[in-house]
C-alpha cells in the first residue's frame, strides 16, 4: 500500500517539522537563559505544566487520526471528512474549557505544585503560564488540522507553516528579550503569536476540497454521536494515559525542585535537548498511525504486519545515529549556555543516560505503542503505560532521586526503566498477534 517513496514523503517533512518545532524550544531556554537561571528554571517547571494539556491535546488529534486513517484506507472519504471536522469541533470546545479553567486557577496551583522555589522563580513561572494559557485554543485547532493533513499524507504542508511559525517565534524571542527587555514574558508572546498563526493557516488549509478529505461547516457545527463516539474510544484512553503521564512529570518536577536551582536549571536544559534527541521517534508515532491505520481500515492484516517490521528498522537505525549525533554536539551546545559550569555538566550526563535507552529501548515504547493503538489494541496499550509510568517512573524516581541521594540522575534512570518496561511488554504484544482481531469503523 505505500512504496518507499510514499514512506519518504511522509517521514521527511514530519522529521524537518518536528526539528523546527524542537528547535524553537531550544531557542526559548538559550535565549531565556539570558535573563537568568531563575528565568530559565521558571520556564522548563511551567513548560512541564503545560505538557498536560499539550498532551491531552495531542491524545485527542491522534484518536482523530486513527479513524480518518481507517476511513481513508476503506475508501471512505465523506466518513473521513466528517471525523475531521467533528475532532476540529471537539479539539475546540475542550481547548475553551481548558484555558477557562487556567486562567483563574494557574497561581494557586503553581503555588500548590512549587510553592517551595525560590520567589524569582515563582514570579517567572506565573507570568508565563498565564501568557501560556491564551495558546492553548490554537494548539489544539493546529493538533487537529495536522493530523488531518498528515491522515492524507500532506506532511510538508504542515512542514511549510513549521518553517514560518517558528521564524516569527525565533525573531520575537530576540525582540522580546534583547531589544524590549521583557524577560519571561519577552519569550511566551511570541510563542502565543506563531501557534494562533499556525492554527489559523493548517484550518484554511484544511477547507480545501481538492484534498480530497476535507473540513465542511456543516459537519463542524454538527453533533455526529457515533462518530464523536468512535474517536473519543481511542482518544480517552490515550488522553488518560498521558494525562497520568504528564502528571507524574509534574510530580516529578515538584521533586527536581527540592534539588536546588543548579538541578533545575540542569534538568530543564536536558529536557530540550531530549526533544531534540527524541526526535526520530515522535517523527514515527504519526507515521504508524497514518500507515497502519490505513492498513487496518483496508482489512488487510498482513499488509499491516510487514509495515510494522518495516518501520520499526527504520526507526531504530536513524534513532541509533541520531542520538548519537545530538550527544557528540552536546558539549558544544553547552559552551553557549550562560549557566555555571556544574550545572553544564549536569547537563551532559542526562543527556547520556537518555540517549542510550533512547536509541534502543524508546522505539519500542513509543511508536510501537502507536501502532498498536492505531489497529485497535488501545485499553491494552493505555493499562501497560500506565502502570510502568506509575510502577517504574514514578517510584522508582523517589526511590533514586531522593532515598539514594542521586537527584535529578535517578530521576533520569527511572525515566529509562520505564521505557524499558514498555517496550518488552509492547514487543510481546506485537508478536503475539492479538492486534490483529480488531475492528474500529
Amino acid at each position: 500500500m505505500f512504496t518507499d517513496a510514499d514512506l519518504k514523503r511522509l517521514i521527511v517533512p514530519l522529521f524537518l517539522e518536528q526539528l523546527l518545532t524542537i528547535l524553537v524550544g531550544l531557542a526559548d531556554t538559550f535565549i531565556i537563559s539570558f535573563v537568568g537561571e531563575s528565568a530559565v528554571s521558571g520556564v522548563s517547571l511551567v513548560n512541564s505544566f503545560n505538557t498536560i494539556f499539550i498532551y491531552l491535546f495531542t491524545a485527542l488529534s491522534s484518536g482523530g487520526a486513527v479513524i480518518i486513517s481507517q476511513y481513508i484506507g476503506s475508501r471512505r472519504e465523506q466518513e473521513a471528512g466528517e471525523a475531521a471536522s467533528q475532532l476540529l469541533m471537539i479539539s475546540t470546545v475542550f481547548s475553551l474549557v481548558i484555558t477557562a479553567l487556567i486562567l483563574p486557577l494557574g497561581r494557586p496551583i503553581l503555588r500548590l505544585m512549587f510553592g517551595r522555589v525560590e520567589e524569582d522563580v515563582m514570579d517567572a513561572c506565573i507570568v508565563y503560564l498565564r501568557i501560556s494559557a491564551y495558546s492553548y485554543p490554537a494548539l489544539a485547532v493546529y493538533n487537529a488540522g495536522a493530523a488531518l493533513c498528515r491522515s492524507i499524507g500532506k506532511t510538508s504542508t504542515t512542514m511549510y507553516i513549521a518553517v514560518i511559525s517558528n521564524l516569527i517565534n525565533v525573531v520575537g524571542n530576540g525582540i522580546g528579550v534583547f531589544i524590549l527587555h521583557g524577560g519571561v514574558a519577552g519569550v511566551a508572546y511570541p510563542s502565543l503569536i506563531a501557534r494562533i498563526f499556525s492554527a489559523a493557516a493548517v484550518t484554511v488549509f484544511c477547507f480545501r476540497t481538492k484534498n480530497g478529505v476535507y473540513y465542511r461547516r456543516e459537519w463542524i457545527g454538527k453533533w455526529n454521536g457515533g462518530l464523536l463516539k468512535r474517536i473519543l474510544g481511542i482518544a480517552v484512553p490515550n488522553g488518560l494515559e498521558q494525562g497520568i503521564f504528564q502528571f507524574v512529570k509534574v510530580a516529578l518536577s515538584s521533586i527536581v525542585a527540592l534539588f536546588g536551582t543548579c538541578q533545575i536549571a540542569a534538568n530543564g536544559i536536558a529536557q530540550s535537548i531530549w526533544s531534540l534527541a527524541a526526535l526520530v521517534c515522535v517523527t514515527m508515532g504519526p507515521v504508524f498511525i497514518t500507515v497502519i491505520g490505513q492498513c487496518m481500515g483496508a482489512g488487510d492484516v498482513g499488509q499491516a504486519e510487514h509495515y510494522f517490521r518495516k518501520l520499526l528498522r527504520i526507526t531504530l537505525g536513524i534513532s541509533v545515529l541520531w542520538n548519537g549525533a545530538i550527544f557528540a554536539v552536546t558539549p558544544v551546545l553547552m559552551s553557549f549556555f550562560d549557566v555555571a559550569q556544574e550545572t553544564r555538566q549536569l547537563t551532559v550526563w542526562l543527556v547520556l543516560i537518555h540517549n542510550i535507552f533512547n536509541c534502543i529501548a524508546f522505539p519500542f515504547a513509543d511508536p510501537l505503542g502507536k501502532g498498536l493503538r492505531a489497529a485497535g489494541d488501545v485499553k491494552f496499550t493505555m493499562v501497560v503505560s500506565i502502570a510502568s509510568t506509575v510502577g517504574g517512573r514514578l517510584v522508582f524516581s523517589v526511590l533514586f532521586g531522593v532515598i539514594f541521594g542521586m537527584g535529578v540522575i535517578g530521576i533520569a534512570f527511572a525515566m529509562c526503566l520505564d521505557w524499558c518496561i514498555r517496550a518488552v511488554v509492547f514487543l510481546l504484544r506485537f508478536r503475539a498477534g492479538k492486534w490483529k482481531q480488531y475492528q474500529l469503523i
